[in-house]
């Protein structure tokens, strides 16, 4: 793969339409800007990252993750294209050096297709169809259908949600550039290929728009025409990838603090394990002589400093290995491929991470409750298009929006257009429509 053909300001659905420019916005600028100003991004606001929302105690939503997440893609991005551009002089002064803006706009929307409930929404819909009511759909759909929901999955979602044509908008869904929609997709291979874990890049009905994308910008294929299909990453995957590594796993631990979940004791201990005797000794300092006395805002400057280490690293990581990510052959993430003494202190949160965060009771309070309704929901909406004229299933459908073509003709439409409609909610407004369907709650006038 090559950087000129990678870095692509062509739009999906736009690919021979010439627009007139108002303003000296880069092509990639008003990706960013699309995204930022969508219904979509505005939601995430409401969608649960890990703890549930905010009571006395703010922590992180989907909104203010995707956000932070961005600012390290930025850095990331930006980094790479000042080393590179030395190393591959004929790179300046082309699109290359705006890979900081085009990775910070898919961080922006790697959770855009997140359900609402995290994880446990996810597993919802997908036991919906493996374990529940669901099943019996399976002979009465194409088996490259029952793959994909019964694999659902948030970054497939997030494609189709920036690329499908959804009722009353127009072709080619947000119409993004080439290299923005390739830099979201972490796992670009079809539902059929996706093994274990359960996770794939695009639905079987975006594939051709996936395929057009990478073939345009000279993707290596890694699949032979007899199965299913299977790209490389894009370059910029892995710093979408990193960042969010980066962020999930560090402010994680200051939530966990601010819940008094993790004590500031062990807190500090997780954070300084990034640096050494010299590098401790003097955040210490630092934070002692800047009068800094309160336990919490202790703890957002170590944090601080450990992010920008963990940038760092992985900048590094990537323009060493760069011949690898560029020939298909990378293995593993960039935070894979840091240093030594980093790689053992990210292992140690991620491990306390999972013991003591996310096994946490509020934690497992929300992902009961959560799954509970999303599975209430897939039900109830499922049921109602697969018998439209009983009278409980028209007041159903009516209540979906006009974007989702609920009412096709063919059920494999209908039954995506009820995932849709679902995973697109809030927290907020899956929890009332649930209240509703059960009758615990009515509109207050």
């Amino acid at each position: 793969m090559n950087w000129k053909q990678l870095i692509s300001n062509q739009r999906l659905g736009q690919e021979y339409r010439h627009s007139i420019r108002h303003d000296d916005r880069t092509e990639f600028k008003r990706d960013y800007d699309r995204l930022i100003f969508s219904a979509p991004f505005r939601r995430l606001q409401n969608k649960t990252q890990v703890f549930p929302l905010p009571g006395s105690v703010f922590v992180h939503n989907r909104l203010t993750h995707s956000l932070e997440v961005a600012s390290v893609g930025m850095s990331l991005g930006n980094d790479i294209a000042a080393q590179l551009t030395v190393k591959h002089p004929e790179l300046q002064g082309t699109m290359f050096e705006q890979i900081g803006q085009i990775v910070s706009t898919a961080c922006l929307a790697h959770d855009l297709g997140n359900p609402p409930f995290g994880h446990s929404g996810e597993k919802a819909i997908q036991t919906f169809f493996t374990e529940g009511p669901g099943k019996e759909l399976q002979k009465m759909v194409t088996p490259v259908f029952w793959s994909d929901i019964t694999h659902f999955e948030g970054n497939a979602n997030a494609f189709r949600l920036l690329t499908h044509q959804f009722r009353g908008r127009r072709p080619g869904g947000f119409v993004m550039t080439y290299s923005t929609l390739a830099s979201i997709v972490k796992y670009p291979f079809a539902s059929s290929a996706a093994g274990k874990k359960g996770k794939f890049g695009f639905f079987e009905s975006e594939r051709e728009n996936y395929q057009h994308i990478a073939d345009e910008m000279g993707i290596i294929r890694l699949s032979t025409p007899s199965e299913p299909l299977r790209y490389a990453r894009h370059p910029l995957v892995y710093l979408v990838e990193a960042a969010d590594d980066i962020c999930y796993e560090i402010m994680d631990l200051e939530d966990a603090h601010k819940l008094k979940i993790l004590s500031f004791e062990e807190t500090e201990r997780l954070l300084l394990g990034f640096f050494d005797e010299m590098g401790k000794k003097r955040i210490c300092q630092r934070i002692e002589e800047e009068g800094v006395t309160d336990p919490n805002e202790k703890v957002v400057y170590m944090r601080a400093c450990v992010i920008g280490q963990l940038e760092n690293e992985c900048v590094k990581a990537f323009v060493e290995n760069e011949e690898n990510i560029l020939s298909g052959t990378f293995k593993g993430a960039l935070i894979d491929h840091i240093s030594t003494r980093q790689r053992e202190a990210y292992k140690q949160c991620a491990a306390l991470s999972v013991e003591r965060i996310y096994k946490s009771k509020p934690v497992l309070d929300v992902e009961l409750s959560g799954y509970k309704i999303m599975e209430t929901l897939m039900e109830q909406m499922v049921q109602a298009v697969m018998t439209p004229d009983r009278y409980y299933s028209q007041q159903l459908i009516g209540r979906v929006s006009s974007q989702y073509d609920i009412h096709a003709t063919e059920l494999e439409t209908r039954i995506m257009a009820v995932i849709d409609y679902i995973s697109g909610m809030t927290d907020v407004y899956a929890l009332d429509v649930y209240q509703k369907m059960n009758g615990i709650s009515l509109p207050i006038v």
